[in-house]
């Protein structure tokens, strides 16, 4: 019997599990096509900026200003055989004068983790632009250039055509380099498609990039006016670095007279990544029109160095009835000729004849042919997976110790397809299904919950006989466990092969050994209780508290306390908090928290005083709407203070100023907290019963240097008006100065006798009170 495909592997549920966990390489390589006319794409195509999929084309961008779109196939092609593109493009609907502003095709290497396009406007998403770096590890950038702006200067573009700086050089295919960030992406070589001459096309040869102008539409017939095609082709160059590089576009200026027009044919000369991918992008700015590609084709360039791959004939496979098995063909057991060749697919057949009627165009190649992909037989089911080398077969029921023979092929990365081999899978039976219990359980358990520590046995139980066992955590062999019993002592999914004497597997339930979810312990550390003596209600600190699920444990002082227990801790110390499943047997990590009840109550209390007397209240004269109040707090413990005043004003002040503006009975609230923020707080009463303050002297010495003015001391008064009279009853002084000094005793500058004189006095409030007060005094001299 020749080497098997690799180790046969007959696989139900678990071991299918391994091979969708392997990396799906999907489309890998050439040749790739792709129409864009299925309203999706074939393969993992990335989609950026405003392009999208529309009546049967990739478009990049609409007929509108500003628009930016890009593209790109996210399949590596491997470069070492060089590689060729064909699609066509479709540029239209714009101003009749200026089209903006073009389209770039790009190649990039396929090992970049992160992509981003370059700058668009002028660079058309490849090279960078002002501020905007170019595309990540770009390797070539063909603009097809409208506006004009790709083979310039302008924005911090690397080169240009030969003498120009910022003018812009529009219907233009341009080549630029590679880069990377704000390095690189050098003016390569450029050509004039509607110029004559040097840098330009020949006379009979030049056409617009653009296809129309206003109000014109998609030309899709190349028979037609204004149908566009490129044709690009990176041959690899013989013992040098880069490619023979040419661009050709098939252009129609005429009805009927489509022309294939050389562009480019040079070399390139820069060093190739191992693998590129492929994309485009397109631009516009004040100026517009649609931006389109259809029908793409990528292949290698230099086809006729590439060889066949060459299968093997496999005999005498063993599969079990009734089950999928798995099989896996590797690169190694086949034969891949070409450099940096891989297994992209397989396709069934029932015969070579088959094989033979196989259709050659390059793009039935892109991928197995879905009807190939499956074959239906009498015997069984043969599926050809995802994963390059791999297929299954489920053999139906009633072929037990029959053989089943199939034909196949293999296509590699390159699109070359092998001539067709054999395989013969003999079916066997197979065994009745074993059962996966944990040891000491009632009934059978489909996971548990698992502490550090722990020992987990487990028996496989069936109703045959089993030559061996197979156990399997996460899908992978556990070496040397080959009975029916296995301890396990780490956490996992486990599952149990049961062998027959032919070999069949069968597979068992899954037991999953779960490490328990244990609850996020959030506690405000520390928890303190500020009444003396009153316990401490530790569960209500903490975040998420979940009774029903989890229980809670408390330890230290010497005690333990569970769940509600913890609703009155009265001892002040260290705690450790911890939790657990209510269906687990172990707590998580504990979190360290404090406990500190207050031993003494926590005491406040302030004083006020009209600042700068001794006036507290009405006793000390009263105090006034527009007095200062300074306020004195005696608190020792405080670090914070917070003051109500009772009129809609606060302050954090230890020792604030306070200004009440009106009359009232205030109460003030001073309420503070220490350093465990524990708060107390206490009140006073305020009372402002006057609005004013009045004192009339009893006499006055108009010789003296002091008292020598008649003056009343007054506060709280808007208005005053001061009269003096004799003894007759005659007016001698009057003033309604508010400011006023008084009278100084004359009369017409002349001073007046010692004697008693008579005053009035009238006044208006802050408040609006009226005020009079009238009496006797002495003038002294």
């Amino acid at each position: 019997m020749q080497k098997v495909l690799s180790q046969f592997i007959c696989v139900i549920a678990i071991l299918i599990g391994v091979f969708l966990s392997q990396k799906t390489l999907g489309q890998i390589g050439f040749p790739y096509c792709e129409t864009f006319d299925s309203g999706s794409t074939q393969a993992a195509t990335v989609f950026g900026g405003d392009a999208r999929l529309v009546d049967g084309v990739l478009r990049l961008t609409e007929n509108l200003q500003s628009q930016t779109g890009y593209v790109y196939i996210d399949i590596p092609f491997p470069s070492f055989y060089g590689i060729k593109a064909e699609f066509e493009y479709f540029s239209y609907g714009g101003d009749n004068e200026n089209r903006a502003d073009g389209l770039t095709v790009f190649l990039f290497d396929a090992a970049t983790e992160n992509f981003a396009p370059g700058g668009f406007g002028g660079s058309l998403g490849y090279a960078q632009r002002n501020d905007e770096p170019g595309l990540t590890n770009a390797y070539m950038g063909i603009g097809f250039d409208e506006f004009g702006n790709f083979g310039n200067r302008a924005e911090g573009k690397n080169g240009g055509f030969p003498g120009v700086n910022e003018e812009r050089v529009p219907n233009a295919v341009v080549v630029r380099g590679p880069g990377n960030g704000f390095t690189g992406y050098p003016y390569i070589i450029g050509r004039r498609t509607s110029q004559a001459g040097n840098l330009g096309l020949s006379p009979e040869r030049t056409f617009e990039i653009s296809s129309g102008g206003t109000g014109t539409q998609r030309v899709t017939d190349p028979n037609q006016v204004g149908y566009r095609k490129v044709f690009i082709d990176l041959e690899p160059v013989e013992s040098g670095v880069g490619y023979d590089f040419k661009v050709d576009m098939l252009v129609t200026t005429e009805p009927n007279n489509p022309r294939l027009v050389p562009i480019f044919d040079r070399a390139y000369n820069f060093p190739a990544p191992k693998e590129l991918k492929i994309g485009f992008a397109a631009s516009t700015g004040g100026f517009t029109n649609y931006h389109e590609i259809k029908n793409l084709i990528v292949q290698v360039s230099a086809d006729d160095q590439l060889q066949d791959p060459e299968g093997v004939d496999f005999t005498d496979f063993a599969s079990c009835e009734g089950q999928e098995n798995t099989y896996f063909i590797t690169d190694e057991e086949v034969v891949l000729p070409n450099e940096g060749s891989r297994i992209r697919c397989l396709q069934f057949y029932s015969s070579l004849e088959e094989i033979e009627e196989e259709s050659s165009d390059v793009c039935s190649q892109v991928k197995c042919v879905e009807a190939n992909r499956v074959l239906e037989l009498p015997q069984g089911v043969f599926r050809a997976g995802n994963n390059s080398g791999d297929f299954t077969f489920f053999p139906n029921e009633g072929f037990t110790d029959q053989e089943v023979t199939v034909y196949y092929t293999i296509t590699d990365n390159y699109g070359k397809t092998s001539a067709g081999n054999s395989m013969t899978l003999k079916i066997q039976e197979s065994p009745a299904p074993v059962q996966l219990f944990l040891d000491g359980a009632e009934q059978g358990q489909d996971s548990i919950l698992f502490c550090a520590g722990d020992q987990v046995p487990m028996t496989a139980k069936g109703e045959e006989v089993y030559e061996r066992f197979e156990w399997y955590r996460n899908g992978e062999l556990i070496p040397g466990a080959l009975s029916e019993k296995y301890t396990a002592d780490q956490i996992g999914e486990y599952e149990v092969l049961g062998y027959n004497r032919k070999n069949c597997p069968t597979i068992s339930n899954t037991i999953s050994i779960i490490e328990p979810e244990y609850p996020m312990l959030f506690v405000n550390n520390p928890l303190v209780g500020c009444e003396p003596g009153a316990p401490v209600a530790i569960l209500d600190y903490v975040e998420g508290i979940d009774l029903e699920n989890f229980d809670y444990l408390l330890r230290g002082n010497g005690q333990t306390f569970i769940n509600e227990e913890m609703l009155s801790i009265a001892t002040s110390g260290q705690y450790e908090l911890t939790a657990k499943p209510k269906s687990g047997q172990c707590y998580n990590d504990p979190v360290e928290l404090e406990v500190i009840i207050r031993e003494e109550v926590l005491e406040v209390d302030f004083d006020f005083v009209v600042e700068g007397t001794d006036i507290r209240g009405d006793a000390d004269g009263g105090i006034f709407p527009d007095d200062v109040i300074q306020f004195t707090s005696f608190a020792d413990e405080a670090t914070q203070w917070q003051w109500n005043f009772g009129d809609g004003s606060s302050s954090t002040e230890e020792n604030p100023r306070h200004v009440f503006g009106k009359k009232g009975v205030y109460s003030v609230e001073l309420t503070i907290t220490d350093i465990l923020g524990c708060q107390q707080s206490v009140i006073r009463e305020l009372s402002i019963t006057k609005s004013y303050r009045l004192m009339i002297p009893t006499g006055f010495t108009p010789l003296s240097s002091e008292n020598q003015f008649f003056r009343p001391k007054y506060k709280g008064l808007i208005a005053i008006e001061l009269l003096i009279f004799n003894t007759w009853g005659d007016l001698i002084f009057r003033t309604d100065a508010v400011d006023t000094d008084g009278w100084d005793g004359r009369l017409d500058g002349t001073l007046l006798d010692a004697g008693v004189y008579l005053y009035r006095f009238n006044g208006t409030a802050t408040d609006g009170e009226k005020v009079t007060e009238a009496g006797k005094f002495k003038l002294i001299r």
